[in-house]
């Protein structure tokens, strides 16, 4: 306990491994509010506890294959209209050609990213598809898996709501996959609301494909968006959706903490970016929520202040790229790694590249891609050091 003294009982019931109830957790977040010590001490201790003194990331290459999307969500950016000059529609010959060059990069990961099903709303997405030969963008995602991992790169697809065989063929693979919950509530839904027109962001629909990861044991990285409008009664409810995932099927790997930040092409542009201390208490909640789980901010969406994250409970910064820029966030650039390097140093903390799939999820992938992740896998089952740095 590093002698601090905790004087909440839920808190202390935590650190005690006892698990806490919803209402225990709003507790925790009314008391956080008015001073937030001690939450942040206990998440700092449950972090050291069960994730020790190291900080892991993925060094990516972001394949931005198309970004046509029949949702419309009013903070997003990454999202392309058929005449915009930022859409992608990438051709077999330019996901090879960045495959190419992702291996020169030293990169671990290959991030496929599309649109929500964009051939159901756009004819442009069916002429795409077809010129490349294939029916479906979950189809086109399984080829350029099978040609990423055969070069040595390990795909990690996030392409929306997949249905259970498009993720049961991507398994063979991918030895992880994404799919970001937001937020469990409703009420996001619904009319003036940011997911009003994305009919896919629904959390049952959400839900429903991560409970099909869950029964095909694929290693799964979910996350909540904060600061989008939600209450913070809603973002609480929406980590014990993904812990009561996670209890049932041991899949989710990893949590990822977004906060909102506005864009200036979009309709939420003059909505204020997530508050950082709000930010942060809802980090440590997590933490506190889910002691054991690997939990990440992106840090090029705080850009001044990432690593001050590192002592409220994160273990994790993500996916990290030295050769595409975020697509999701393109005016937040990475840090360069050797800052993130220094900055965890300075913290304390050992900076470790990782897998897309972190290590006590091996046993869930086959045996072909587990031997493909020995080649240049070190002792701690991460990437080997001279292989990455």
């Amino acid at each position: 306990m590093n002698n601090i003294v905790i004087n909440s009982e839920q808190l202390n019931n935590v650190l005690e491994n006892k698990p806490i109830s919803y209402s225990e957790a709003l507790e925790i977040f009314q008391d956080a509010k008015k001073d937030p010590f001690e939450l942040f001490s206990a998440a700092q201790n449950l972090r050291k506890k069960f994730k020790g003194r190291n900080v892991t990331f993925s060094k990516k290459a972001f394949f931005n294959i198309i970004n046509l999307c029949r949702d419309t969500c009013t903070y997003c950016t990454y999202k392309a209209e058929p005449a915009e000059k930022k859409i992608s529609l990438m051709s077999k010959q330019e996901i090879n050609q960045m495959i190419s060059l992702a291996k020169k990069y030293r990169c671990v990961e290959a991030l496929f990213v599309t649109g929500e099903r964009p051939e159901e709303r756009y004819q442009e997405a069916k002429d795409w598809l077809k010129r490349n030969g294939f029916s479906s963008t979950a189809e086109y995602l399984t080829h350029a898996s099978e040609w990423a991992l055969e070069q040595g790169l390990f795909p990690h697809t996030n392409a929306g709501n997949l249905t259970l065989n498009e993720m049961r063929d991507l398994q063979k693979t991918n030895v992880s996959m994404g799919l970001m919950l937001e937020n469990s509530s409703e009420r996001l839904s619904q009319k003036g609301m940011p997911h009003y027109f994305a009919p896919s962001k629904n959390p049952k629909e959400r839900l429903e494909v991560l409970e099909n990861s869950g029964k095909l044991k694929i290693p799964m990285t979910t996350g909540i968006l904060i600061g989008i409008g939600e209450t913070p009664a809603e973002i609480i409810q929406s980590i014990f959706a993904i812990k009561q995932l996670h209890d049932k099927y041991g899949n989710i790997q990893e949590v990822i903490l977004q906060n909102f930040q506005p864009k200036s092409d979009t309709q939420m542009r003059n909505f204020p970016s997530a508050e950082e201390n709000y930010f942060k208490i809802i980090v440590a909640m997590s933490r506190v929520i889910l002691p054991e789980m690997n939990i990440q901010i992106p840090p090029n969406l705080s850009p001044k202040s990432y690593q001050d994250f590192l002592s409220i409970g994160i273990n994790d910064w993500g996916g990290i790229s030295p050769l595409t820029p975020d697509y999701v966030n393109p005016e937040f650039s990475w840090p360069e790694i050797k800052n993130i390097d220094k900055n965890s140093k300075q913290g304390g903390f050992e900076l470790k590249c990782r897998f897309p799939i972190y290590p006590e999820f091996f046993s869930f992938i086959s045996k072909e891609l587990r031997d493909k992740i020995a080649l240049i896998e070190n002792e701690e089952r991460l990437v080997r050091e001279d292989y990455w740095r």
